[in-house]
């Protein structure tokens, strides 16, 4: 029979070699100070940008390590709707879809107010605010029960099911969370940045919740990176990098889960994936500034709405081809007038035809405004 990390005498007394993990800590604090220090010299319009891309990016992921595909141009305009940012074509937004985004800034803009039960349970409710997960009907805004049996995290065709982890019963709940939540708002002197390794593994072995743990725990880690920055912007994405490296996540956490406290293992993977999610906001950072370039090329040149929104898309890494057709889609107007918008562009040699060819004429920005 399987031994759990919770069902250990000395549970939750982590323990980890501090030695084996200095280097990969240094260079991690190293990092953060490095794109910290970028950022905040990019001036404020181009450093809102940055971060505007990084919560999108870190809600759309955050949901598809889960198996949840959300509606990239639904988060985004939920996104800046709340950080007060002005964007065209704003969709109607789910509620579910706000819910993750509430959860998200809470977490991040708020980093430094207590993490409390009824905190997580609205982080919950706004997951969920229908009360029911996919076909099911879930408890919400509560720690979970047992009247479905014991909680379990499984894989597999029916009849032929893996169980990779089984959580702590629901009678432990309160006696668990609150000992978690104590040491969560305790002072202490571990690094922040290994608290937060420590906190994700720990909420996530709780599984406190009938669905939305893995979410909700990035969500505390992220708190909790913030707490190391002292800063409630975002500039890199863990759940990002958490996606690229899903597989290993998943393997890792249960791993940890069925060893004996030590956890150095898990914290050394936590970091070295918190390193690449640190170089991975430099191709973020390198989209904001080709973008501000765009811009300030044209900084002299009349641009109409249409025009202005239709690029800003390209520009924010366009999906497929862009034709008159898809032009007046977006732009929401005639195919005369978007024919006039983009001969108006090519006449100006800010955008170019495409030589593939095909049924329909394509276009893309050409390279010389850059």
């Amino acid at each position: 029979m399987v031994t759990y990390v919770h069902q250990q005498k000395n549970w939750p007394e982590f323990k980890w070699d501090h030695q084996s993990l200095e280097a990969s800590l240094a260079k991690v604090r190293h990092n953060q100070g490095r794109l910290i220090g970028r950022m905040e010299g990019m001036g404020f319009r181009f450093k809102e940008e940055a971060i505007f891309r990084t919560l999108a990016e870190d809600v759309l992921k955050t949901s598809e390590i889960e198996g949840e595909i959300l509606d990239p141009e639904q988060v985004r305009s939920s996104l800046a709707k709340r950080l007060g940012i002005k964007i065209a074509g704003l969709k109607q937004v789910d509620r579910a879809v706000d819910g993750i985004v509430e959860m998200t800034l809470d977490a991040t803009k708020n980093f430094d107010k207590p993490l409390t039960a009824q905190r997580l349970f609205g982080w919950h409710a706004a997951l969920f605010p229908t009360g029911w997960s996919g076909m099911s009907e879930i408890k919400v805004g509560a720690w979970r029960d047992d009247r479905s049996g014991p909680m379990q995290v499984v894989s597999g065709p029916i009849g032929r099911e893996r169980i990779h982890y089984e959580a702590p019963e629901a009678a432990r709940l309160k006696k668990e969370m609150t000992a978690f939540l104590k040491w969560f708002e305790s002072d202490s002197n571990v690094d922040p940045v290994i608290r937060a390794g420590i906190a994700h593994l720990w909420f996530v072995t709780i599984h406190p919740f009938e669905d939305g743990n893995g979410r909700i725990a990035r969500a505390i880690t992220d708190m909790m990176l913030a707490r190391s920055e002292q800063i409630p912007d975002r500039f890199y994405s863990m759940s990002t990098q958490i996606r690229q490296e899903r597989n290993a996540y998943y393997d890792m956490l249960e791993q940890a889960q069925k060893s004996n406290m030590n956890i150095t293992p898990w914290l050394g993977w936590f970091l070295a994936c918190l390193d690449r999610a640190i170089d991975g906001a430099e191709s973020n950072l390198a989209l904001v500034l080709r973008k501000a370039r765009f811009w300030e090329s044209l900084a002299k040149i009349t641009i109409n709405e249409r025009q202005r929104l239709i690029l800003n898309r390209m520009l924010d890494g366009f999906e497929g081809k862009l034709t008159s057709s898809k032009w007046a889609k977006l732009a929401k107007c005639s195919q005369d007038s978007a024919l006039r918008d983009i001969s108006d562009l090519v006449e100006r040699g800010i955008l170019v035809k495409d030589s593939s060819g095909g049924r329909s004429t394509s276009y893309s920005i050409s390279n010389q405004v850059f």
